[in-house]
């Protein structure tokens, strides 16, 4: 066996070190900033109250206060409706883009197939702000869809589409539909199909050939959409905020709210921590599942 070269190892770590030096800089600094005052109390205009005595305060437990509160009442309610708001999105996310994904990688005729995946990629073009606006005018009382649904006379006066949670899990399925269909496509698009030939050539049907053997192998590209999709729906507040109204606010929308509106920097705080160390575990359990390959889920 060929010995690496001498000092490969520290050109690997110099190249490596402006990577570090960035997320610790952007990162890792900011998320232990957001620890220490997560155990804090807000002063009285605002901002972090000072500590007398930090031993007194640590043995009380109340530097934990935050993290209790976030688990109780109205808190607890936002923080269940995000979850689920996510996990929907990323369902729905999944649904519409495996299709949209297997056809395009094993099914688009080749000529067609870069004009379809381009197609799939243009709301990329324009900015995510302008199409959240976008949505507002198409579902609002005077919006598009309701004067189509009045003119065809299926309706005799328009629908409250706007401002409830169904107009939210509309502008994030929109929204995220793209960072589903491209993992999916990838993995999809790398499939050996002699594998779906022999499948076929020992009896599995098409539902067999695609539990058995696409969604194996298309594992990879099922977790990494899942983390690119669940993620920005959890931590989503531009869209709860223009399509959701009060009626909508998300966990993004509290923490926001927390720091620009209530001025509460401890409370916001721990809310983050919260959000960040689920984004963690959510990255953690997608990382074992495609390592696996997801086959054990899947059989």
């Amino acid at each position: 066996m060929r010995a690496a070269p001498r000092g490969s190892g520290k050109a690997a770590y110099a190249l490596l070190l402006p990577s570090w030096l960035l997320l610790g800089l952007f990162l890792l600094a900011p998320l232990a900033i957001m620890t220490v005052e997560s155990g804090g109390r807000r002063a009285l205009y605002g901002g972090l109250a000072p500590i007398d005595d930090l031993g007194a305060y640590l043995r009380s437990g109340a530097f934990a206060a935050n993290y209790a509160r976030s688990f109780s009442g109205l808190y607890l309610k936002i923080g269940w409706r995000s979850l689920w708001m996510a996990a929907t999105t990323t369902a729905l996310c999944l649904v519409i883009g495996f299709p949209v994904a297997y056809y395009l990688a094993l099914r688009a005729p080749r000529r067609w197939k870069g004009l379809l995946l381009g197609l799939a990629v243009v709301p990329f073009w324009t900015s995510f702000l302008l199409r959240t606006y976008a949505w507002m005018f198409l579902l609002r009382s005077e919006g598009l869809l309701n004067q189509a649904l009045l003119g065809l006379g299926l309706v005799s006066r328009p629908l409250p589409l706007l401002y409830n949670e169904l107009a939210v899990a509309a502008g994030l399925v929109y929204g995220e539909l793209p960072f589903m269909i491209l993992p999916l496509y990838a993995a999809l698009e790398k499939l050996d199909r002699s594998l779906l030939d022999a499948a076929a050539d020992l009896g599995a049907g098409r539902l067999a050939r695609l539990r058995r053997v696409t969604l194996p192998l298309a594992a990879p590209g099922i977790a990494a959409g899942v983390v690119l999709v669940f993620i920005p729906s959890l931590g989503q507040f531009v869209v709860s905020d223009l399509l959701g109204g009060a009626r909508g606010m998300l966990l993004g929308n509290l923490v926001q709210n927390q720091f620009a509106v209530a001025r509460n920097q401890p409370f916001g705080a721990a809310l983050a921590v919260e959000l960040t160390a689920a984004v963690l575990l959510l990255l953690w359990a997608a990382g074992r599942w495609s390592r696996h390959g997801g086959e054990e889920l899947l059989s």
